[in-house]
């Protein structure tokens, strides 16, 4: 039994909705940066330790992932894994302690999707 392209590329993001599986591939097809913030902020709130009425609205780049929204150590291990499997690219301790907030999370896996992007 094989597995449909459509299938294995969305499997990390199987639990999520349709409108972010199709921006994800959007994003992986042209770059766009919109579509990226569409998985980001579905990822984010997905990976949320409690519920935060702040996360319910848009997530501003200066919006911080432990102070504002309550991340803590492991929901930020989580976040890595999942990025890491999503993207297809490694993520070390050292940068992801670089990443404080939404603006920040963005850059960075902007720049780890560059680098790992097939030319």
């Amino acid at each position: 039994m094989s597995t449909s392209p459509t299938t294995s590329t969305h499997a990390p993001l199987a639990r999520f909705p349709v409108d972010v599986r199709d921006a994800f591939e959007h994003f992986r097809a042209v770059g766009d940066v919109d579509a990226l913030d569409t998985v980001l902020f579905a990822v984010v709130r997905d990976f949320l330790p409690k519920k935060n009425p702040a996360a319910a609205g848009p997530l501003p780049d200066n919006t911080r992932l432990i102070e504002d929204l309550g991340f803590d150590s492991l929901a930020i291990a989580e976040i890595v894994f999942f990025m890491e499997d999503l993207f297809l690219i490694k993520i070390s301790n050292a940068e992801i302690q670089q990443v404080g907030s939404v603006g920040q999370l963005r850059a960075f896996v902007l720049r780890k999707f560059a680098v790992a992007r097939p030319a």
